[in-house]
């Protein structure tokens, strides 16, 4: 399953120019500034076991890693992500806002992997735990949105669905549970390459949202009404 689109139009601006500065900022950091073994990691990504060592750049590396990426696709997925599902959230918050919400939920995110994971000497870097933040957004504001989706069945033949948000946002979220509970229960993230628990993060960090809605999409949500 591979969201494409959000079908429905923005209620208070057409352009969303948060998200797509955002984007354009990750990219060309990625391009400008790759990331390769002659950067000191210690300093740019999070790694746990040095936070808490005090010996790296401390909890401040998680403002720094959320716009770093390991590789084109790495970038393109979170990317196109957050395009999908940042667009309406900007709409609902406003630019500034939706920036404010954004870096919090990232920073967020890199808390709660680094609490899990304190004795982890692996470096974290991207804007996973951000753009899974504002994919919990969107299931709060829009849970009913449609999401058009790419799905290849079993006979590997494609289509595009428009499916509701809230089987889309908790799809991806089921991925995260059995390999976050794997690393809570048995001390495996050696063996992951992902930070479920930075995805996780920053997906309960999403109900900050509330905090950031305009004073128009507050009152509309808190009337139960399309924000």
């Amino acid at each position: 399953m591979f969201p494409l689109n959000d079908t429905e139009p923005n209620r208070y601006s057409d352009i969303p120019v948060m998200t797509l500065l955002l984007i354009f900022t990750n990219a060309l950091i990625h391009f400008v500034f790759p990331i390769s073994e002659r950067i000191p990691h210690l300093f740019i990504a999070t790694v746990p076991a040095m936070v808490f060592a005090r010996v790296s750049g401390g909890f401040l590396t998680g403002l720094v890693s959320m716009f770093l990426h390991g590789g084109f696709f790495h970038l393109f997925g979170n990317m196109f992500s957050l395009w999908v599902f940042g667009r309406r959230v900007e709409d609902a918050c406003g630019p500034w806002r939706f920036l404010l919400f954004y870096l919090l939920v990232g920073f967020g995110s890199d808390l709660i992997y680094v609490f899990v994971n304190a004795r982890s000497e692996i470096p974290v870097i991207g804007a996973s735990g951000a753009v899974f933040g504002v994919m919990g957004a969107y299931l709060i504001l829009y849970p009913q949105g449609r999401i058009r989706t790419l799905i290849f069945w079993l006979s590997f033949i494609p289509s595009w669905p428009r499916l509701r948000a809230y089987w889309v946002v908790l799809y991806f979220f089921a991925l995260q549970i059995i390999p976050a509970m794997d690393i809570l229960l048995n001390d495996a993230q050696a063996g992951y390459r992902v930070a479920y628990w930075g995805h996780l993060g920053g997906f309960f960090a999403s109900v900050a949202i509330l905090l950031f809605l305009r004073p128009e999409a507050f009152a509309r949500y808190l009337s139960d009404t399309q924000v």
